[in-house]
């Protein structure tokens, strides 16, 4: 079992309610990746429902998690031939953390038109990219990040203004990614923000939202994320995510906001 199943696993106690623990080595600064804790939320989704691979999730971040247990509750709404909707709450110590809305299904049976209205951007190989933003971070421990550009911000530079960053990811531990590790990965890169107003505050997530389109072929996933507009503090963050055979297997959009020191 890798590393990023053991700290997702969750047991179920109860009819629609299952225990998980945040783990050590997720966090950013002193609170757990909005991905990471959406990733275990997925995994009990997985469990509950009857369709095991999620579709769409949507997931609303109200106040920060800490490390140590959390209790999810699910909710399912219907479930089809194809799909399962569900509801699912993350609790800790009697507070709502996150409210997360999914649909889940079996994505080796969907069929239908493909279209792709934009290309799949060429990129040096995982190996070629740099190591690394932010590699201070605890959450560098779990997560391989190579960024293709925009390195310089991180080491004392000039943003580039941008508003993008684009890269490869992949688990530590070489373990080959999953739909679930899709929803911790949509969370992994650094703000797009930083590459026009620098590393001179913080972004936390208000809403997290993630398509998967399929499995992930074995291998790094290539990622790009960007911004467009920044709005009195508030920023979207657009993801596209490509397995290692080039298909794209997730889309994600993000609101942030952007805080910066009064004293800066």
């Amino acid at each position: 079992m890798s590393k990023f199943e053991q700290d997702t696993a969750v047991i179920q106690t109860s009819d629609n309610q299952w225990q998980a623990k945040l783990h050590k080595g997720w966090r950013i600064g002193a609170v757990p990746n909005g991905g990471y804790v959406l990733s275990i939320i997925g995994r009990a989704l997985s469990e509950a429902l009857v369709h095991g691979d999620p579709m769409v999730i949507n997931a609303f971040y109200l106040a920060p998690t800490v490390l140590g247990d959390a209790e999810i509750s699910i909710e399912p709404l219907r479930s089809s031939r194809n799909t399962s909707h569900a509801t699912a709450r993350l609790t800790q110590d009697g507070e709502l953390k996150v409210l997360a809305t999914a649909v889940y299904t079996d994505l080796d049976t969907l069929s239908g038109p493909s279209w792709v209205g934009k290309e799949r951007p060429e990129f040096p190989r995982f190996e070629d990219c740099e190591i690394g933003a932010d590699s201070g971070l605890e959450f560098r421990q779990n997560v391989d990040l190579r960024l293709l550009d925009g390195v310089e911000v991180f080491q004392g530079g000039e943003p580039s203004g941008s508003g993008e960053f684009r890269g490869w990811i992949r688990h530590k531990d070489g373990a080959n990614p999953d739909p679930i590790s899709l929803l911790m990965f949509a969370d992994a890169f650094p703000p797009p923000a930083f590459s026009v107003v620098g590393l001179v505050g913080w972004v936390p997530t208000v809403e997290l939202t993630v398509q998967v389109r399929a499995k992930p072929a074995p291998g790094p996933v290539q990622a790009r994320l960007y911004s467009r507009h920044a709005t009195n503090g508030v920023v979207e963050e657009d993801g596209e995510y490509w397995d290692s055979e080039g298909r794209l297997v997730a889309i994600s959009r993000q609101t942030a906001k952007v805080r910066i020191p009064r004293s800066a």
